[in-house]
C-alpha cells in the first residue's frame, strides 16, 4: 500500500477525524539539539537535517505574532542514575552514552534556532514533552488550546509528544515539512499514524498562514503585568 491507500483504509475503519486548529497556539520545537542533528555525535543523522528550514520559518513567523514558543532537549546525568531500569537499557545501552550526557554541549540546542531567554526550554528524560515535566501547567498557564508540534525524531519524541497533547485535550497539528527522522520508512508510517490518531498532520505553508491569519495577542508577560495592575489597581 502506498501513502493514500494507508491512509483511506484508515479513514474507512473511522480513524482520521480532523481536529482543525484552535484559537490559542503554541509552538514546540522538539529536540533539534546536537545529539541528534550532529553527525559525530553516536546518535546523529543527516536526514534529520532537512527540517531546520521549515522549523526557522515558523519560529521567525510566530515570533512576530507573540505566540508562545518552547523547545525540548533530552539529557541524562552522567552516572546514568536517571536512566536506572528499562529505560537506559533501551536507549542508552551503547558503550558510548556521550550523546544525551548532561552538559557535555551535545544536548545543547542548534544556535540556528536562536532561541530567546522567554521561550523556555524543557529537559526531559522521556520521549513525550510532557512526561515527568511542567510542560503541561505552562500551557494551561497561557490559556493554550493549540499545539503545533516540530523536531525530530517523527517516530519517538515526536509521536510521543503529539500522543500526550491529544491526551490532554489539545488540537494538536504537526508541520509534515518540520519534523523529521533517521529512518525514512519511520517517518512516513510513523506521519500516517499520527495524523490518523493523534494529530492533524498539515504543511508547513497552512501553518504559516493560520498563524498570519490569526489576530494579535498579548505576550505572556503583557499578560501577567495586566494583571498585576489589574489586583493593585
Amino acid at each position: 500500500m502506498n501513502y493514500e491507500e494507508v491512509r483511506d483504509f484508515y479513514i474507512s475503519r473511522g480513524f482520521g477525524g480532523r481536529v482543525g486548529f484552535g484559537t490559542d497556539p503554541a509552538i514546540v520545537v522538539i529536540d533539534m539539539a546536537r545529539s541528534w542533528l550532529d553527525e559525530t555525535s553516536p546518535l546523529g543523522s543527516r536526514n534529520v537535517a532537512g527540517v531546520m528550514e521549515p522549523i526557522l520559518e515558523i519560529l521567525s513567523t510566530s515570533r512576530k505574532a507573540s505566540l508562545p514558543i518552547f523547545f525540548t532537549t533530552m539529557a541524562f546525568d552522567p552516572n546514568g542514575t536517571e536512566a536506572a531500569g528499562p529505560v537506559g537499557r533501551k536507549l542508552l545501552h551503547s558503550s558510548d552514552q556521550r550523546a544525551l550526557e548532561r552538559h557535555s554541549g551535545l544536548t545543547d540546542l542548534d544556535p540556528r534556532l536562536e532561541r530567546r531567554p522567554d521561550e523556555i526550554l524543557i529537559e526531559k528524560q522521556r520521549a513525550s514533552a510532557f512526561w515527568g515535566t511542567p510542560f503541561q501547567a505552562y500551557l494551561t498557564a497561557r490559556k493554550i488550546d493549540t499545539l503545533i508540534v516540530t523536531g525530530c525524531s517523527t517516530s519517538g519524541c515526536v509521536r510521543s509528544t503529539a500522543e500526550s497533547a491529544h491526551n490532554v485535550g489539545l488540537h494538536t497539528i504537526v508541520a509534515r515539512e518540520a519534523v523529521g527522522d533517521r529512518s525514512p520508512i519511520a517517518h512516513e508510517c510513523n506521519l500516517i499514524d499520527i495524523d490518523m490518531r493523534f494529530a492533524d498532520v498539515v504543511s508547513t505553508r497552512e501553518i504559516l498562514d493560520y498563524i498570519k491569519q490569526r489576530p494579535s495577542r498579548r505576550t505572556f508577560t503583557e499578560e501577567l503585568l495586566k494583571e498585576q495592575r489589574s489586583v493593585s489597581a
